[in-house]
């Protein structure tokens, strides 16, 4: 079993410093990666609903918290660590250009030697999408045109690609990524978010628990389509009660991550950069499950 922190770009560690001392403390403790979440904007009053709260608002409907950019504060943070990996939970794709993240993540991977995991999603904020200036209606199709974008940059000779919104012909993107390519863990709690992870996904992060539908859906559609329903890796909560650890490992569940802050309506479990040294003993205990 693998513990992660969650989500590290949010709260007091927006500052540089309180952010450093806490994945060196995640790194010390042996924690396997430090987690982000993006929303590049945040309009006043959106009436899209938060789909992980029953206010429908994120944080207490606060529209002005500081919400750093995932990739460049983890590329900061990878700065200052060795060997604590950074994943985004998630990165909005249909919000980017594939070609242009490609280029960023691969190059986060290749300075960090090969630390980065990318958390994908599709959104919910409709009026983000709108600031930003692309449709809300086709952002799952876009989505799923944008992992195939990326990885055909990251891991082709010659990267051609002729889809529905990007195309190109023999058209490098360098350096490649550390790992010859990023793991893209798809997150999300729908059966859209299930299905795709098994169609397209190195793993598949239901965003709040282990739903057991969600997990057979994601490894059924997985094996529908031809691919080995055991090497998707799921990432879940970590539960309230830690006894239920091993009956998680044994669904298959082999990252669990830990809030440090209440930002996204969970309870914080790491109140501080000091308090992560705590669940050293806790990490180590479980983690040959």
């Amino acid at each position: 079993m693998k513990f992660g922190l969650r989500y590290c770009n949010t709260g007091p560690y927006v500052d540089p410093v309180k952010g450093a001392e806490l994945v060196q403390a995640g790194e010390a403790a042996g924690f396997e990666s430090a987690w982000t979440v993006e929303h590049t904007v945040v309009p006043s009053n959106y009436q899209s609903q938060y789909p992980y709260h029953a206010s429908g608002k994120m944080a207490g409907g606060q529209d002005d918290m500081d919400i750093p950019d995932p990739l460049i504060w983890m590329s900061y943070m990878a700065g200052v660590t060795s060997s604590i990996n950074f994943g985004t939970g998630i990165l909005i794709v249909p919000q980017h250009s594939p070609v242009v993240a490609a280029k960023q993540i691969a190059t986060l991977d290749h300075l960090s030697n090969g630390r980065t995991l990318l958390g994908i999603g599709v959104g919910w904020m409709k009026e983000e999408f709108d600031a930003i200036g692309v449709p809300f209606e086709d952002r799952g199709r876009r989505t799923d045109e944008y992992i195939a974008v990326m990885r055909e940059l990251w891991t082709a000779d010659s990267p051609t690609f002729h889809g529905e919104f990007i195309n190109f012909d023999d058209t490098h993107c360098r350096p490649r990524p550390a790992q010859g390519s990023v793991p893209i863990i798809v997150g999300g709690d729908t059966k859209p978010a299930a299905r795709r992870a098994g169609r397209l996904g190195d793993g598949y992060f239901p965003a709040r628990g282990a739903p057991q539908e969600m997990l057979d859906l994601a490894r059924r559609t997985a094996e529908d389509h031809g691919r080995d329903p055991d090497a998707l890796e799921i990432t879940t909560s970590i539960p309230d009660d830690l006894d239920e650890i091993p009956a998680l490992a044994a669904r298959g569940v082999s990252r669990l991550l830990v809030p440090v802050t209440s930002v996204a309506g969970l309870a914080t479990a790491i109140s501080s950069p000091d308090d992560v040294g705590r669940w050293a003993d806790i990490v180590e205990k479980y983690a040959e499950i």
